[in-house]
């Protein structure tokens, strides 16, 4: 498999822990595991991973809250969310919180690894070569395609993959608007037109003084999401 990763699982369903292990130690994948949020806490501290699939049903610290104080706290590692619930807006919840995706249960393992996969390409996708040089530059802030990297006055602004796949879409051509299915095709954000919008919304939260008459970010009426460069 060409995108070895390691994962951490954090579930607390031991069979289901173990299941996971074991199948995605089988594709190529090393995964650590956790039964609860302290648990994961722990193992962040001390160990590097390059994904997170965490369940949101936990007793305690549940995976959402789990996750926003992550966010919070600066990590930009990305999470797969693991939820019982089916309704729209729990899902939506998860995206609200930082997750790069989520995944409803009971799920096929197959679809599970697809995520994974996915998640990683985009946290992983090269710069084309046209986009090496390309840094773009609005009010205080620098975007870095190359690198995915957001700057404001020379410090890093923590993004999730999902913000930075969407800013980096917006970048590459500022001005021009995308809709939101475009956004979410490019991006590789899936679920529904409003993943895309919370995407938005998040960005925005980091990006503009007042998110609610953005600056930089702008909707453009009719057409979708444009970035607009300057000051």
């Amino acid at each position: 498999m060409s995108e070895r990763a390691h994962l951490l699982v954090v579930d607390d369903d031991e069979r289901l822990r173990a299941l996971l292990q074991r199948y995605l130690t089988g594709q190529g994948h090393f995964v650590s595991t956790a039964a609860d949020a302290g648990e994961a806490r722990a193992k962040l501290q001390n160990l590097t991973f390059d994904l997170m699939v965490l369940d949101v049903m936990m007793p305690g610290e549940d995976g959402i809250a789990l996750t926003a104080d992550l966010r919070r706290a600066g990590s930009d590692l990305p999470v797969l969310l693991l939820t019982a619930r089916g309704a729209t807006e729990d899902r939506i919840g998860g995206l609200e919180a930082g997750a790069d995706d989520y995944l409803a249960k009971p799920f096929e393992p197959r679809e599970l690894l697809l995520r994974i996969s996915t998640i990683l390409r985009r946290a992983r996708q090269p710069a084309s070569r046209a986009d090496v040089a390309a840094k773009v530059s609005f009010g205080a802030f620098t975007f870095d395609p190359a690198t995915r990297e957001l700057w404001r006055d020379g410090k890093i602004v923590h993004l999730t993959t999902g913000e930075a796949a969407l800013l980096g879409v917006l970048a590459g051509s500022p001005g021009q608007p995308f809709d939101r299915a475009r956004l979410g095709e490019l991006c590789r954000i899936g679920g529904s037109d409003r993943a895309v919008d919370v995407q938005m919304v998040r960005l925005r939260r980091k990006l503009e003084s007042d998110p609610r008459q953005p600056r930089h970010l702008l909707t453009v009426r009719g057409e979708g999401y444009a970035l607009r460069t300057g000051s």
